[in-house]
């Protein structure tokens, strides 16, 4: 594992947005897993701005909210359209996005041959997209119950928050073939410093990157700083403090 600290959550999304882009100019059909929220959007809005081509890219999203209306400006499916699949010039055709029990993503993922490049986010409570404290470590994308926290963290772009969501298991995102996951803030610090430096366990969803034979951290200083850079005891390695 690769854990890169940067000075701030600008300087984040300019190095992951630089992963991307290299990723696509190398496999320009790329099957780009995308995370959604406050954390990755600059990441998107970094790549907009440039001059990379993603015509050719599939795109496929972690979760969605269950029970939202088509078009809900607080869906996923919406923010996935508005903020990457059009100003990136991605065909609609070539998003997936999780529907339904999550069988049919899982198939969706299947036909694609996998995901190539995930980025992830992680929750103030250790979640790794929807999969909450206590879930197992092998599942798969399925529908759950939101805990109150994680509602209450995401009430700020959609009121009232679904209760439930359809979410690509953990097991599911470890069979993508390269892990991103960035963080920015002092409220990620300590969910960052569980995840990638405490033990793999279902109470913290996101140490189970600890898992996965490449992954790239990317943090800003506020994020990091629950974190010390001798601490090797899960087997990363500190490129930039």
């Amino acid at each position: 594992m690769d854990v890169v600290v940067l000075d701030d959550a600008e300087a984040v999304a300019a190095y992951v947005a630089a992963l991307v882009l290299d990723a696509v100019v190398r496999e320009p059909e790329l099957v780009l897993g995308v995370a959604t929220g406050a954390t990755p959007l600059p990441v998107y809005r970094a790549l907009a701005r440039g001059s990379g081509d993603f015509s050719r890219v599939r795109v496929v999203a972690l979760d969605e909210y269950v029970g939202l209306p088509a078009g809900h400006r607080g869906s996923y499916t919406e923010y996935v359209s508005q903020e990457i699949a059009y100003p990136l010039g991605i065909h609609p055709g070539n998003v997936v996005m999780p529907w339904g029990s999550g069988a049919e993503l899982e198939r969706r993922i299947t036909e694609l041959d996998g995901v190539d490049l995930q980025l992830l986010g992680i929750g103030r409570n250790g979640h790794l997209a929807f999969n909450e404290p206590g879930s197992p470590l092998d599942s798969r994308a399925r529908v759950v119950e939101l805990t109150e926290s994680t509602r209450a963290a995401n009430a700020a772009y959609v009121d009232p928050v679904p209760t439930h969501a359809v979410t690509q298991g953990l097991g599911t995102i470890l069979d993508a073939r390269e892990l991103v996951l960035l963080a920015t803030g002092t409220v990620k610090a300590r969910a960052v410093s569980a995840a990638l430096t405490g033990a793999v366990t279902p109470d913290c969803p996101a140490s189970v990157v600890q898992r996965h034979p490449r992954v790239t951290v990317v943090l800003d200083a506020a994020a990091a700083s629950m974190m010390a850079p001798w601490q090797t005891s899960s087997g990363w390695s500190a490129r930039a403090w």
